[in-house]
């Protein structure tokens, strides 16, 4: 299965680095990352949502907008949680649609599953669980970049309750490009405590949060202060840098094969779609969107000039108007 070879080669380049540093670093790292994780998820989720039984774990959902609206569900990418599409919300909701986000494991508040499994399978019966628990009728599923492959990944498994699916620079992995890790790397992330260190270096370390946010957008002024901040918000839960590198390791060293992976099951797909895709994105560069239009009969083809890989962040406006005046046409 592929990964996005910038994204991938991204983290083992960090990897590579960090574990030039000497021991001593490292350890004082983890030591910070241990002092500052001690918040347990209820205590450190914001009291703006709830959480809902979903399958093995219980998800943290925000909800807006009236309760009799037409549902969209807002499923985020790689190392985000359920705010950063806090503006997407409040336009949805005063669009008259009922907007729900996720944090999906092991990101934002939401428990993270006793088994690790953050697999494409797992994490979508988890997406699955969530429109059981709030009664979600004719959905609209909008998955954004990693977060996609879930999405995805749960339309297959069962798409009786959706009605549209929206794609935002999706990371879906239908190539068979792959960077390759050395044994080096390898070995590393195989050894939880230097694992736990190299994150806590760098994924949880709240002073590469702008920088690792730089490298996904085009528009360098879309890293604000109170953004980065919101991102690190959840950086206080326990264990946030071991769950972290629970993900990371499968997410590095594995190539998943599951339903999302096959293409011929995007030419079965008859349902209203929507791409979105920044046309500067060096994450997920625009063939790959240019493919998965092609695959899905009829999908609508939306790109963003000037825009990375976070269109809803780079370009709220544009972003948001794309996707409510998609909505609002007759399906």
């Amino acid at each position: 299965m592929r990964r996005s070879v910038l994204l991938r080669r991204t983290f083992i380049a960090i990897v590579i680095a960090i574990i030039g540093l000497p021991s001593i670093v490292l350890s004082g790292f983890r030591l910070v990352a241990a002092r500052r994780e001690t918040a347990s998820r209820s205590a450190a989720a914001p009291s703006t949502g709830h959480f809902v039984r979903a399958g093995d774990v219980e998800m943290f959902v925000q909800e807006t907008g009236p309760q009799s609206g037409a549902p969209v569900l807002l499923i985020h990418g790689t190392g985000a949680w359920s705010e950063i599409w806090r503006r997407t919300l409040d336009t949805l909701a005063a669009s008259g649609y009922r907007a729900v986000a996720i944090d999906m494991p092991p990101f934002g508040f939401s428990d993270r599953p006793a088994t690790a499994d953050y697999g494409d399978e797992a994490q979508a019966r988890r997406i699955l669980g969530v429109i059981a628990a709030l009664r979600l009728e004719h959905v609209t599923l909008v998955g954004h970049s990693f977060g996609a492959r879930p999405t995805m990944e749960a339309f297959f498994l069962d798409n009786s309750h959706v009605a549209r699916l929206v794609l935002v620079d999706a990371a879906l992995g239908l190539d068979t490009n792959a960077a390759g890790l050395g044994w080096t790397v390898r070995a590393a992330l195989a050894v939880p405590p230097l694992r736990n260190a190299l994150v806590s270096a760098t994924l949880t370390n709240p002073r590469f949060t702008a920088r690792l946010l730089r490298g996904l957008v085009f528009d360098t002024s879309a890293v604000t202060k109170s953004r980065v901040a919101m991102l690190q918000q959840p950086f206080v839960r326990e264990r946030t840098t071991a769950s972290f590198g629970e993900w990371l390791r499968p997410f590095l060293t594995l190539r998943e094969h599951s339903l999302v992976s096959d293409r011929a099951r995007y030419r079965e797909i008859h349902l209203p779609t929507l791409l979105i895709w920044g046309e500067a994105d060096s994450v997920t560069p625009l063939p790959q969107g240019e493919e998965i239009a092609r695959l899905i009969p009829g999908a609508a083809w939306v790109t963003l000039p000037g825009v990375g890989h976070m269109p809803a962040i780079e370009a709220t406006g544009r972003f948001n108007a794309e996707l409510v005046g998609w909505l609002a046409r007759p399906r």
